[in-house]
């Protein structure tokens, strides 16, 4: 219900939306579809207006979450040459998205392995291929002198997993803001490296 007494149209995006939030709170096995239903003030069977499953919700948070991920390396790091500055750019837009999108990460991170099969295995493909594009920026810059370190590999799984963290702890009401944080995280991935920048 909304302010002015009268019932408000249940949406699509609404039904994601909840889903999403309670799907980060409590893990997608520890939600029930009632649950969802219960938030939006709906009875259950109202939900399948807006979708076929609960799978299928997980499924298509995943499913934008990653191709996004993938979509904003790539908009970072396209026509850059200097492994410094695409490091810092794949690195800039890939922690801020843990600080914008807080929730999101949290699913994908967690709940990714609850997937069904064709769909796990394509979820978790994507997933490697922003990793091993990260991965070959880094060795790239250690073939040119540019990064001082032994493994690109346990160099881009330290950025990697260092980013991922932030979704863990930042909080919008906190010290620092999305871009603050992303910096900050940009000047660390550098440090692992092997370089600084001012």
């Amino acid at each position: 219900m909304n302010d002015t007494g009268t019932r408000e149209v249940l949406t699509s995006a609404a039904v994601l939306d909840t889903a999403l939030s309670l799907f980060a709170e409590r893990g997608y096995h520890g939600t029930a579809l009632s649950q969802i239903a219960e938030r939006l003030g709906v009875r259950t069977p109202s939900l399948y207006n807006h979708m076929r499953s609960k799978h299928e919700l997980l499924l298509t948070i995943v499913d934008t979450t990653v191709t996004g991920v993938l979509a904003d390396f790539r908009a970072a790091t396209e026509n850059r040459t200097d492994p410094v500055d695409k490091l810092y750019q794949a690195t800039l837009i890939y922690a801020r998205r843990h600080a914008s999108h807080r929730r999101e990460a949290i699913v994908v991170n967690r709940d990714t392995s609850s997937l069904g099969e064709p769909h796990r295995s394509r979820m978790q493909s994507l997933r490697r291929e922003h990793e091993h594009a990260l991965r070959s920026i880094i060795a790239e810059g250690v073939r040119s002198g540019h990064f001082t370190l032994d493994s690109p590999a346990l160099g881009s799984f330290a950025i990697r997993e260092m980013c991922v963290s932030i979704a863990r702890w930042f909080r919008e009401d906190g010290p620092l803001s999305h871009d603050q944080v992303a910096r900050e995280y940009t000047e660390f991935a550098l440090n692992i490296v092997g370089v600084g920048r001012t």
